[in-house]
């Protein structure tokens, strides 16, 4: 049986992996107390028994979390931005390739990727890989997003019952262009620009809608070819191509809250194309994505303790 540990088990992340770890009867869960779960050398050994240890902390202690793990064993499978352009850490996407997925399976430092970012790079690296886009593209990013994706802080925000009359309508933010997902999203599918990114949060709590904009002048080859290649790609217990995910001409955001898929589509007409994500922010993009990772690791099933 092996031992796992969650650093950072009181953040949202956190709280989902260890909600779903719980029942599993192949695992054993290492458990700090409350005293203790901030307490440097109680972590430290627990990081060091762990066969695995999941990083679901802010950037700079995650990387103090790497420090203190001198188990050469230890897998870690870190959930902030910290790692995820680092060449020596594995990007926990396995749908990018079989490869890749065999690369996270052996892999002893798996960086699992932002929520944003996953539908991004879903979308638009398959089509770099297959020429269809261009590297050089100039691209834009729409991203529509549950309020869960800010943490317990913006949790009991929008949850109070004194909250702003601000919070009732939909918030877009990161407008410096400056997202802490960019720099993933341009390492990852091979970008030479960084996209025009908007990520817009609403009140509901979780789920993830994510739209890349595209003229068929700008691309080599058709809305067919494109979907195509999804269908190809993504045919997976996880990520699946769908026809029309559309209910009633309407995409809703939250279709997929707390389950660990992602649908993807592509509308549009032979002018101008919508390429669209659909899935949980705290599902394939956070803590159902980094069990995923897990059970890679582990040899087994992909999909065990996850709700597809």
């Amino acid at each position: 049986m092996k031992k796992v540990f969650i650093d950072g088990s009181a953040g949202t992340t956190g709280l989902r992996i260890a909600e779903r770890l719980e029942e599993r009867k192949d695992i054993q869960l290492i458990k700090l107390t409350e005293e203790n779960r901030k307490d440097i050398s109680a972590r430290k050994q627990a990081l060091n028994e762990a066969d695995i240890a999941f990083l679901c902390l802010p950037d700079k202690a995650s990387v103090e979390a790497v420090a203190l793990t001198e188990n050469t064993n230890t897998v870690l499978l870190d959930t902030s931005t910290a790692h995820r352009t680092n060449p020596e850490w594995t990007y926990g996407f396995p749908e990018l390739s079989a490869g890749q997925k065999k690369k996270i399976a052996n892999s002893k430092r798996i960086a699992v990727p932002g929520c944003h970012a996953s539908g991004v790079i879903a979308l638009v690296y398959p089509l770099i890989e297959s020429g269809i886009l261009p590297k050089e593209s100039l691209l834009s990013a729409i991203s529509l997003t549950g309020y869960s994706g800010g943490g317990k802080g913006m949790i009991a925000e929008y949850e109070s019952l004194e909250r702003e009359e601000l919070l009732d309508a939909p918030r877009q933010y990161g407008i410096a262009q400056c997202h802490k997902h960019l720099p993933e999203i341009v390492n990852v599918t091979g970008l030479e620009n960084a996209p025009l990114f908007m990520p817009i949060v609403a009140d509901y709590y979780s789920g993830m809608e994510v739209t890349v904009p595209l003229f068929a002048s700008a691309i080599n080859g058709s809305v067919e070819d494109i979907k195509n290649v999804y269908k190809n790609k993504y045919n997976g217990p996880i990520v699946n191509y769908k026809e029309d995910f559309s209910e009633d001409g309407f995409i809703s955001a939250n279709k997929l809250s707390f389950k660990d898929g992602m649908e993807i589509s592509v509308s549009g007409n032979s002018e101008r194309i919508l390429l669209i994500a659909r899935y949980d922010n705290l599902g394939k993009g956070a803590s159902g994505a980094a069990i995923q990772c897990m059970n890679l690791v582990l040899g087994i099933n992909e999909t065990t303790g996850l709700n597809v």
